[in-house]
């Protein structure tokens, strides 16, 4: 994290929907996070979202895209990821059987994150998801 900083800071990256783009949004949130202790949370819950984006959206195909920011402030460290949508259903958070081959993406980044919520719009839908860095501000500890 950036101990200097009085104010929220906030990164972009915009990756073509292509299976390899969601290690390169890893790396890409490991080295903003670097010295945070939630970069390795941060990191899986991108891994997570850039994936079903690309897996269950219109990112996913020809020249489709998505979208990932990370904002850093003294309180909370969010992520966002925006896909293309066109899929005719919003995601939700769904609590599979952990024997479940798919459906559990979305309840795995809810039970890393203090807060997760989902946007949808015609453009596509924005999931962010939220750590505090105070976990007594509300959910469970990370």
């Amino acid at each position: 994290m950036h101990e200097y900083t009085s104010t929220a800071r906030v990164w972009g990256l915009s990756c073509p929907g292509f299976p390899e783009e969601v290690s390169r949004a890893r790396r890409w949130t490991r080295d903003v996070l670097r010295g945070s202790p939630f970069a390795e949370d941060v990191e899986l819950i991108v891994s997570e979202l850039s994936a079903n984006a690309i897996l269950h959206t219109a990112s996913g195909h020809e020249s489709g895209s998505f979208h990932l920011a990370v904002a850093v402030s003294a309180q909370v460290v969010a992520v966002s990821v925006t896909d293309a949508g066109g899929m005719g259903t919003a995601p939700k958070i769904e609590h599979q059987d952990q024997d479940a081959e798919h459906g559990r993406g979305l309840g795995m980044v809810s039970a890393i994150a203090h807060r997760v919520v989902v946007h949808s719009s015609e453009a596509g839908h924005t999931i962010t998801a939220e750590l505090f860095t105070d976990a007594r501000r509300g959910g469970h500890p990370c």
